[in-house]
């Protein structure tokens, strides 16, 4: 691939004004503004960069940038039809006329002249991409999914989107993956970034959601920041706290971070406390903190608890084991700074605590971030000015993909074991709701990988990201993207090492080439519009999808277009606004006053409404906070300010996990824990990763950002000024671990892991004994060295392993093992780059095929297999209970009690047969040995006939259990299948079958103790 063309800011030879050079390391934040918000607020600051001089710019366009999660707002000035300038909205709550480096230089990238301007399809003859219509490849990406979806059914098809669309072109991609084709696999890569902050929020609260607001720190009086690097990651924010530092009454700052970096560096300098915590052990600095809290009644509210709140006990009882000393060893963080930082948090009366990658790509991530929540709730510190938890968010529409359901959730937060979430949604979509794929979470994408990988994914539709960077272990990227089996649509702005791989190649339309809304960590929503043509033929994403989705003829129930607009952003806001709206499910009298009858209202609806918000309610002022509706028509500034929490049964988005196994949490079990709209506080014990540093890999590896760049610099990159202010990636590392393997800053690196190599330079100091971090951002795009050939590697996910944390299911980057050393002369390309080979490799595949038809391996579904076990154990339970009820004749209950589930059983065994017949049973041999299991559940025991009784009952709720097995498997399959009346039979076979199972059960129950502790005659 061509090497990217870098394009400085100044490139129409104009002089260039700017309020200050941000992509210096020392002019980053801008300078100070002290206030203290209890006595002042936050004052504006305007910052901006001109080329052209202000008289001369023709129009300013309201916008915002989409370089980081922070939201700030900004104006976009044109001239002669190209952006010449760009300045803070000084009016916005968000940033107060502020932007950070990548807002005011990362726009230019806009300019280059590597831009994707028309759509590629990969050539048969040669192998290469070349330019095609947009008529061509549509019809062949319809062609092939139409195809697939016949032969293979749509769970062939899966996305993988981006954190950087608009609200609007998720909402539409929601509906093309979920309502038009019924496919599961559809994730993004905030699966990546902020996958852990909604797992740990419906944990917690109930449901996703932030719970406060930017505001809030300008009065909180303590800050604990939780492996958040804010300084590079939200400049903006970051300028913010340091203004509030800088002012009377500043917060006292706790950072926990392995490395010291800027926000460390703040921490000590104004009195805080840094807690270099080892990579991998957050949950055991956590517990230990939790501790201090509980073990001292002055620092946690007991009557907060009490009332708002359920899971006291089992924290206390899992908190109980983290003394101090342990602690201490095990994190590598000294006593005393455990105990300062506790006691500062536990006399604090208005707490923040925010938390970041540092947390959500470690060790047990979901239980670590579960258990900042639960410092900030035992100390009622939420829903109140000053006082809260953010789960912070890494991409700038992480939380559009979220709520639109693009990200491994459901559309407005709805839960998809919920049947009236479900109703409720197909009803504003007009769609069945059997076509709504609900019967089971989204596949996360490790789990496509893996489906890929077995061939049962064969076309993976990717817009706007470059997972062939992102991704870890991209060894196997590498190879799973060129395999013959796979087709691979990628839609971009720029040609990325992803695309490279692709048959067919999208061009869309980036920031100020389409208008639509995103909203940010703080649910702030703003709206970006249209400020320039767009180079080329580009679509918009908005129209990408859309336009798929009218060529594949998906209809509502009505006959209508599914997606009615083709490039009207408005439209598509407003039918997704909609779709959150509340229900009026019932007014019910509750009470008379003076002769007057009160009725209640109750509701069906979602905590994310953004029913009072439209184009133009965002026009022209601030961004406003979801959710905004008739009661809160300017929006709301924080949650929870009532103490109550959408864990209630009909409100709440997920029932829960297990945070140690990952286990889901059933809806029986989460009735049974009645939170009825407490917060729950969850408990979970520390363990260590699977992999950890040993004699031959001795490092801890973390990775992460820098302030220049964002994602895979696929913008960043371009700009000059941000890629001359970081260039290369390096490998940070101790200045004792430095100093005993002779490594001084500057000299060239090889780090090593079980699964690839980088060559990188050193970074010395600065970062904990036996750690080292390396940025994520950089990939071989810009290397182009005449093909390529001797590229080395310095892509961090060439180290990094495919594990993910249980419960959110995203990947862990800062917990592998790894090696170092001294690459003596330079650089010698030790660590070779696989990207070029992998373009070769998906070239010469095409020549091989001759057609764009892709020659699909056959790969053998096995639902005639499982049909099969299933009609056999079906079979063998029946006989079994027919010989249970002979055998146990003389006890009458158990006899009839065999007798009567059989027959119930029988019945809708029945009602299965004829679809069994109809997706073919597996009549081979290689079936499980039902006569030798049953032989070996239904031995005659020597001892008493009660005895021989319970043993029975025992093997039949076995021999069920398999049963049982057979159709858990069978139900989701025959309701991806869309086959209403299979997935009705196996539900209605499986609930005789269960209550058979639950019968005896429950007499094992009852006879067990007489049985087994009271002597009788044999």
């Amino acid at each position: 691939m061509p090497k990217r063309t870098l394009y400085p800011i100044q490139h129409y030879g104009s002089e260039l004004k700017e309020s200050r050079k941000s992509y210096e390391p020392d002019k980053i934040w801008g300078e100070r503004k002290p206030f203290h918000g209890d006595e002042k607020a936050w004052e504006p600051r305007v910052d901006s960069v001109f080329i052209e001089p202000e008289e001369k710019i023709e129009k300013w366009v309201q916008s915002c940038c989409v370089l980081c999660s922070n939201g700030c707002a900004m104006d976009v000035g044109v001239k002669d039809g190209k952006v010449v300038a760009v300045k803070g909205r000084e009016q916005d709550r968000v940033n107060k006329g502020r932007l950070g480096p990548k807002g005011m230089y990362g726009w230019v990238s806009m300019n280059a002249e590597d831009r994707l301007k028309y759509p590629m399809i990969r050539n048969s003859e040669t192998g290469q991409l070349e330019r095609a219509s947009w008529d061509d490849a549509l019809n062949l990406m319809v062609k092939k999914s139409k195809e697939l979806c016949e032969k293979y059914t749509p769970h062939s098809i899966a996305f993988y989107t981006s954190g950087q669309l608009f609200l609007e072109e998720y909402h539409s991609l929601a509906l093309i993956g979920k309502a038009g084709l019924g496919t599961l696999h559809m994730d993004g890569n905030t699966r990546l970034c902020t996958a852990t902050a909604a797992a740990a929020m419906r944990e917690s609260f109930g449901c996703d959601g932030q719970p406060g607001s930017y505001t809030d720190f300008d009065h909180c009086d303590t800050l604990f920041m939780v492996g958040h690097n804010m300084a590079a990651t939200q400049t903006v924010l970051w300028s913010r706290i340091l203004d509030r530092l800088a002012g009377p009454n500043p917060p006292f700052l706790i950072v926990m971070d392995p490395r010291q970096t800027s926000v460390g560096h703040a921490a000590i300098e104004n009195g805080g406390i840094h807690l270099p915590v080892k990579t991998g052990t957050n949950l055991c600095l956590l517990n230990g903190i939790l501790k201090i809290l509980l073990d001292n009644d002055e620092f946690h509210d007991k009557e907060f608890i009490e009332k708002h709140t359920i899971g006291i006990d089992a924290l206390r009882n899992t908190v109980k084991d983290y003394d101090l000393e342990r602690v201490a060893e095990i994190t590598a963080v000294p006593a005393d700074s455990i105990k300062r930082a506790a006691e500062a948090i536990g006399r604090s009366k208005r707490l923040i605590s925010t938390c970041l990658q540092g947390v959500y790509q470690s060790n047990q991530a979901t239980a670590s971030a579960c258990a900042v929540n639960n410092i900030n709730l035992i100390k009622g510190a939420i829903g109140r000015e000053g006082a809260s938890v953010f789960q912070f968010n890494g991409q700038p529409t992480a939380q559009n993909n979220r709520e639109c359901g693009c990200d491994g959730e459901f559309p407005g937060f709805r839960n998809p074991s919920n049947p009236d979430h479900m109703n409720d949604l197909a009803k504003h979509w007009n769609v069945d709701v059997n076509q709504i794929p609900h019967w089971g979470q989204p596949t996360h994408v490790m789990s496509l990988l893996k489906f890929i990988e077995n061939g049962s994914i064969k076309m993976l539709w990717i817009s706007g990201t470059n997972p062939a960077v992102s991704l870890p272990e991209l060894a196997r990227i590498r190879r799973l993207f060129t395999g013959k089996d796979l087709f691979i649509v990628a839609q971009d702005i720029f040609p990325t090492e992803t695309t490279a791989l692709a048959d067919v190649v999208l061009p869309a339309r980036q920031w100020s080439e389409k208008s639509g809304c995103f909203t940010n960590v703080d649910r702030t929503v703003h709206i970006a519009y249209k400020a320039v043509d767009p180079p080329g033929e580009t679509w918009s994403d908005l129209k990408i999808f859309s336009e798929y989705g009218r060529r594949m003829g998906f209809k509502d129930k009505d006959g209508n277009d599914l997606i009615p607009w083709v490039d009207e952003p408005e439209k598509a806001f407003d039918h997704w606004a909609k779709s959150t709206k509340v229900r009026i499910v019932s007014l019910e009298p509750v009470k008379v006053e003076k002769a007057k009858l009160i009725f209640v209202a109750f509701a069906q609806g979602r905590p994310v409404d953004y029913t009072g918000l439209s184009h133009a309610k965002l026009t022209g002022g601030s961004g406003v906070q979801w959710p905004c509706n008739e009661l809160n028509p300017n929006g709301t500034e924080r949650l929870y300010t009532d103490y109550k929490f959408p864990t209630t049964l009909d409100m709440v988005e997920s029932y829960g996990h297990d945070l140690f196994t990952g286990t889901v949490i059933s809806p029986q079990a989460y009735k049974a824990m009645n939170p009825n709209g407490r917060a729950i506080l969850k408990a979970c014990h520390y363990t260590p990763h699977n992999e950890t540093p040993d004699k031959e890999y001795p490092f801890r590896l973390s990775t992460g950002r820098i302030y220049a760049h964002f994602h895979t610099r696929t913008k960043t990159g371009r700009s000059k000024e941000l890629e001359d202010a970081a260039p290369e990636p390096f490998v940070q590392i101790s200045e004792e671990d430095a100093k005993e393997l002779g490594i001084k800053h500057g000299d060239m690196c090889l780090v090593e892991a079980k699964r690839g190599s980088i060559e990188v330079a050193a970074k010395v100091g600065e970062i904990a004994k036996g750690n080292l971090f390396v940025p994520f951002h950089y990939g071989a795009a810009d290397q182009d060295n005449e093909g390529g050939k001797d590229v080395r590697a310095r892509s961090a996910n060439e180290l990094t392993e495919c594990t993910w944390d249980f419960i959110s299911k995203q990947p862990i980057f800062k917990t592998g093992s790894v090696r170092i050393s001294k690459v003596e002369g330079g650089v010698q390309i030790h660590a070779k780059s696989g990207q070029w080979k992998a373009q070769e490799d998906r070239a010469k595949i095409f020549k091989e095929q001759k057609t764009n038809d892709h020659k699909i391996e056959e790969h053998h579904r096995h639902l005639d297999h499982i049909l099969g076990e299933y009609d056999l154990f079906s079979k063998a339970v029946l006989d079994k209970m027919w010989e249970l009820s002979d055998k146990h004749a003389d006890e009458k209950e158990i006899s009839i009690g065999f007798k009567l589930h059989r027959k119930l059983c029988k019945e809708n065994a029945d009602k299965l047969t004829e679809f069994v017949k109809k997706y073919g049973e597996d009549d081979s041999e290689a079936k499980t040995d039902v006569e030798s299991l049953s032989k070996a559940l239904f031995r005659e025991h020597r001892g008493s006939k009660t005895y021989q009784r319970l043993m029975d009952l025992n093997g039949f709720q076995v021999l069920v259990s398999t049963l049982l097995g057979w159709l858990s498997a069978i139900n989701p399959s025959a309701q991806a299948l869309h086959d209403a009346e299979f997935a009705s039979a196996v539900q209605e076979v499986t609930a005789s079958f269960a209550m058979a199972r639950a019968w005896a059960e429950d007499h094992i129950k009852v006879a067990a103790p007489q049985t087994l502790i009271v002597p009788v005659a044999c």
